[in-house]
């Protein structure tokens, strides 16, 4: 398989489907259930480009489900708090939940996380994508990844850095991963190369791809 090639052609693809809204809507439903019933509060993701799966409302839910159930319980323990008191008070040191987003660390080509949620400051990172600004560092015990292509044994093609695998490499505890993506992205062809590391799970639109 020439990936350079067949890379070019997924992301030309998947920015060119013309039901990509609706993919994405049934992903996110998938993303929800597969959700439901893990023990994880921390969890890293990404910002998408280039016609990429947006993992992010998904994980707002996630993370707000969470925080509600919180004021729920402090509403009941505490005679006279005022919801708009708890808004107001800093969002993320009350999350019990945290996001990350990748902040890249150009020297080792690795990806730290750093945490994300709504409304929090951004800039862009060198390669022109946003990332969070000044926020802490976090570790996540389940990374949703990106693919641009995945094959048979959870394997993924992402877009050639190795930005992933290099990283994963050195988190230790390893976090569980998850690969998301479309349909069109499958290749039953795809042979890894002796750096890939594995997904432990593969979503897409029609639900979970792997392990199957």
């Amino acid at each position: 398989m020439d990936k350079l090639s067949t890379r070019k052609a997924l992301i030309e693809e998947r920015l060119n489907l013309p039901d990509r809204l609706q993919r994405a809507d049934l992903l996110q439903r998938v993303m929800r259930i597969w959700l439901v019933g893990r023990s994880d509060t921390v969890i890293g993701a990404y910002w998408p480009i280039k016609g990429e799966f947006d993992p992010l409302p998904a994980l707002y839910r996630w993370q707000e489900d969470a925080m509600l159930g919180d004021i729920s319980k402090e509403n009941s323990a505490e005679d006279g708090l005022d919801t708009a008191q708890i808004a107001t008070e800093s969002i993320a040191s009350r999350l019990p939940r945290k996001i990350g987003l990748p902040v890249v660390n150009k020297q080792h080509k690795t990806l730290t996380f750093h945490a994300w949620y709504p409304g929090c400051p951004m800039e862009e990172d060198a390669y022109g994508i946003p990332k969070p600004k000044d926020t802490e560092v976090i570790v996540p015990t389940l990374l949703f990844v990106p693919c641009v292509g995945y094959g048979p044994g959870g394997y993924r093609l992402g877009y050639g850095g190795g930005f992933y695998d290099r990283t994963l490499a050195t988190l230790q505890p390893r976090p569980v991963t998850v690969g998301l993506g479309y349909t069109h992205g499958w290749l039953p062809d795809l042979e890894p190369e002796a750096h890939d590391i594995a997904l432990d799970a593969i979503l897409n639109d029609n639900g979970v791809v792997w392990p199957v």
